[in-house]
């Protein structure tokens, strides 16, 4: 993509990631994007870089600005490498010695990245660098989502850094969200479900914090995906809403694996249950749902039923992938059940059962397994489990 003028003299000069489709596990079926951002003044500053491979595309965007020698100095709001991969290429071209400004963590996780001796200037919350007739002041962020984060705000423009913060897994030629229109709210929902809902508290404070601050936020600009400048507080005030989990609608996620299609069986048995009842039904079948698209759904459902046969004395093991996942991101305010069938030992169902246990979910009633094939009995009692979660879930049970 080529430069795009945020406001007057602040240009997004990121890349486009079109074939990227798995981003450490979580499933980027539209790509993404790097976004790096060149403020022009009286100091030149770049704020981010992209990832190595597309190193020389981002020295080619900043090249259609302004001469990448003149870049004055470098903001890197996050170590992680997709966005500070490109640094070792563009400190080279504009100067070893040029400051580079991190979190005091970033100076550690940067040192831990790479060898060069940059000329690192730490910065803290509250901190100022003037560039002219703009200054840039800095937020520590930790554990948004890494150790070092932080933002990166322009109070004359109104436009604040996130990083990571308000980001999505988005390729495409629209830059803005007026652009895109509510159609990029579902990739920020997976965004935030898969990689921000474990900090889901910190981000809770972290709003506080900007409000006492009393930030003027006219456009957010994160490293990945859309810029928000239509109506910044949309997303904002989506991850107060997604942070606190309490609007959680009238649904419950079926999440199963099944060998020989008795788990299935019942899985398809216990979603009628819950329709009976009057609510929401989603089976998902863990081979052909990826975890992250499943933990979107996860996240605004009022119950979870996990659902697995019995394998060596264990679970089947995507059942024990998504259980691992879902225990780091830490859900909470879910109703939870556990069921499967088995050919003799029948251990599954009561570890699904501890599990969810474990993430505090609000069991409401023992495992459900069943030997086999599930006959009439055996998916009757299937049906009568959903329908106490529809029960639950409405409030009847």
């Amino acid at each position: 993509m080529k430069p795009v003028e945020i406001a007057k003299g602040i240009y997004n000069v990121g890349v486009i990631d079109w074939n990227i489709r798995d981003f450490h596990g979580y499933s980027t079926h539209l790509g993404t994007t790097y976004n790096a951002y060149l403020i022009v003044d009286e100091k030149v500053a770049l704020v981010d870089t992209v990832k190595k491979e597309f190193s020389d595309h981002l020295i080619h965007n900043i090249a259609r600005v302004i001469d990448p020698k003149k870049i004055d100095l470098v903001v890197s709001n996050h170590t992680e490498l997709d966005h500070s991969g490109g640094l070792p290429r563009v400190m080279h071209r504009i100067g070893e010695d040029k400051p580079l400004y991190v979190s005091k963590m970033g100076k550690k996780n940067h040192a831990r990245h790479f060898p060069q001796q940059w000329n690192y200037q730490p910065v803290t919350s509250g901190d100022v660098l003037e560039l002219g007739k703009r200054s840039l002041t800095f937020l520590e962020t930790r554990m948004l989502h890494w150790p070092d984060s932080m933002f990166s705000y322009c109070k004359e423009d109104g436009v604040l850094f996130s990083s990571d913060a308000f980001g999505q897994h988005y390729a495409g030629q629209e830059m803005f969200d007026d652009v895109v229109g509510d159609a990029i709210m579902p990739h920020a929902k997976k965004y935030f479900a898969n990689i921000l809902l474990l900090y889901a508290p910190l981000i809770l404070k972290l709003v506080d914090q900007v409000v006492a601050m009393g930030l003027d936020i006219k456009t957010i600009c994160p490293d990945h995906g859309v810029i928000w400048r239509k109506d910044p507080m949309k997303i904002i005030d989506a991850y107060v809403r997604w942070s606190k989990q309490e609007e959680n609608r009238n649904k419950a996620i079926i999440i199963y694996d099944t060998m020989w299609h008795s788990t299935e069986e019942m899985a398809d048995a216990i979603a009628a249950g819950v329709a009976e009842a009057g609510a929401l039904a989603r089976p998902m079948k863990l081979r052909e749902w990826d975890r992250s698209d499943i933990m979107t759904e996860v996240l605004d459902a009022a119950a979870v039923v996990v659902g697995s046969p019995t394998l060596n004395n264990g679970l089947f093991p995507t059942v024990a992938d998504i259980l691992t996942y879902l225990k780091g991101l830490k859900p909470k305010n879910k109703i939870g059940a556990a069921f499967g069938s088995y050919g003799w030992s029948g251990e599954a169902p009561k570890l699904i059962h501890d599990a969810l246990a474990e993430m505090q979910f609000n069991l409401i009633d023992d495992p459900l397994k069943i030997q086999y094939v599930p006959q009439e009995d055996g998916l009757e009692k299937s049906v009568e489990l959903g329908r106490k979660i529809g029960s639950a879930i409405l409030g009847k049970g």
